[in-house]
């Protein structure tokens, strides 16, 4: 599993996991020694706290992905910097995302050719649990992105 975390992003490291129904819940946690302030860019070794944030990924063994982050939030240790602390980012997931970069890509790439309640029952089938809404959002960040 370890392997897996690793191909999503190489400073993650595999705690355990857990398949409840049709999921796999995966918690992991980050390895990186520092943490570069997202305002400031300074880093930071001085942990401020932890929370968990989840989001979607794509299947495994055709069962749906959740993975629990242990995220942590930094101190920012630029006395000049307008802000005190930051979370910790990582490029494969968007500030609030509830979903991984790839997976979303993998839904328009699903759902560009059929309509937003077809693209769902599909997704919701096979892939991931999402709403005809999302889809559209998604679908309409794309085509912003392009031009």
């Amino acid at each position: 599993m370890d392997e897996f975390i690793k191909l999503l992003d190489r400073n993650l490291d595999y705690i355990s996991h857990e398949i409840i129904d049709n999921t796999i819940y995966i918690e992991v946690i980050s390895n990186r020694e520092s943490v570069s302030c997202k305002y400031c860019s300074t880093p930071s070794t001085k942990v401020h706290s932890h929370y968990n944030r989840s989001f979607q990924d794509l299947p495994i063994q055709g069962k749906k992905v959740e993975i629990i982050l242990k995220n942590r939030k930094m101190f920012c240790l630029n006395p000049n910097c307008e802000k005190k602390t930051f979370a910790e980012t990582f490029d494969f997931l968007s500030y609030k995302a509830k979903k991984t970069n790839r997976l979303e890509n993998q839904i328009v790439n699903i759902s560009i050719n059929v309509s937003s309640l077809a693209a769902e029952q599909i997704l919701r089938n096979s892939i991931v649990n999402v709403g005809k809404s999302t889809i559209c959002n998604l679908l309409k960040k794309r085509n912003t992105n392009y031009k």
